[in-house]
């Protein structure tokens, strides 16, 4: 799993998702306070309402890119970070869940634009929707942390966090040992120094040397590796009128295969036939022989002769049928 590079942050870091005035720490972004209070939930060893993770993701949705801003808001921009300066001083005095509510809706563009980013790396199967959900976490647990003492810009921090959150929990979820992962990266990186070098598609020895193993350990290597790769089911193949599922291309062994079974009902058809037309003693071997499961003895019985001249009936009859069955229709 490629992990991609942190991006730089910039000033405000989507500030003007909510608005403030200078004078006062009230938002737009309001938490309904007093009883009866919200159930609460407890992740990474903080506290905080079921709606918090409902509500960060709304704003998330109704947020712009928080590189170039979001429209419609009536304030300045001046205005609004004046606003989450108070909030903070306010945060720092006291650590009331409120202040802190209203810090993770005013920052939670920063955990789509971090998600965005991360999942560029990712197989197509991980949704963007489950790394913000991580990314929240993170987020609430960088404004826990965060010192504006230290002078630190809050953006490069979070960013940070959110980032880690999703990594962590992607590896929590991942059945894959990290170490076979990292194995993976290594023959990765192997194949492309190689085709480089080489100009042509390597061997199995020649990938085995560049990671100084044997062909038995590099192909127990590929064995051991066949579990990373995943594919979902209901990716699309093909294009146009003729696009399906990779589930639909599966095979079926239980399946009854078309064309075999018109092959069997013709060879049928054509041996029916081919009794037909045999003499009645003979059809009546063929008959009590392979339809009835009577011996040779017990057909000589029925025909009232030895069981000697049965066998050289059913011979004959085999013959016939094959001639039959092999000349040209």
């Amino acid at each position: 799993m490629t992990e991609p590079t942190p991006v730089p942050d910039r000033a405000g870091g989507g500030a003007d998702t909510v608005t403030a005035s200078p004078t006062s720490t009230r938002t737009s972004a309001r938490v309904t306070t007093g009883p009866p209070r919200e159930p609460q939930v407890k992740a990474n060893g903080h506290r905080f309402s079921e709606r918090l993770t409902e509500r960060a993701l709304s704003s998330i949705a109704s947020a712009g890119d928080p590189e170039r801003g979001s429209t419609g808001d009536p304030r300045s921009g001046d205005e609004v970070e004046a606003g989450i300066v108070a909030l903070w001083q306010a945060f720092g005095d006291h650590r009331d869940q409120d202040r802190r509510d209203r810090l993770v809706l005013h920052y939670a563009p920063l955990v789509k634009y971090v998600a965005g980013r991360v999942g560029t790396g990712l197989p197509s199967h991980v949704e963007v929707s489950d790394l913000i959900q991580s990314g929240i976490f993170g987020l609430v647990d960088a404004i826990e942390k965060f010192e504006p003492e230290r002078g630190l810009k809050f953006e490069t921090y979070a960013m940070q966090r959110i980032r880690g959150a999703i990594l962590d929990d992607l590896r929590a979820q991942d059945w894959v040992p990290r170490s076979v992962r990292s194995r993976a990266r290594d023959v990765e990186r192997a194949l492309e120094r190689l085709e480089a070098r080489l100009q042509r598609t390597a061997t199995d020895a020649e990938l085995a040397d560049e990671l100084e193993l044997t062909v038995d350990d590099l192909r127990e290597l590929f064995a051991q590796l066949q579990m990373t790769s995943v594919i979902a089911l209901d990716d699309l193949i093909g294009g146009g009128p003729a696009t399906a599922s990779l589930a639909e291309t599966l095979p079926d062994d239980r399946a009854e295969d078309p064309v075999a079974a018109l092959v069997d009902r013709d060879s049928r058809r054509q041996l029916a036939e081919a009794v037909e037309r045999l003499s009645e003693r003979d059809r009546v071997v063929v008959t009590l022989y392979y339809f009835e499961n009577l011996t040779l003895a017990e057909i000589g019985k029925v025909l009232g002769v030895t069981e000697s001249r049965v066998c050289q009936l059913h011979t004959r009859a085999v013959l016939r049928l094959r001639t039959k069955l092999t000349e040209p229709s």
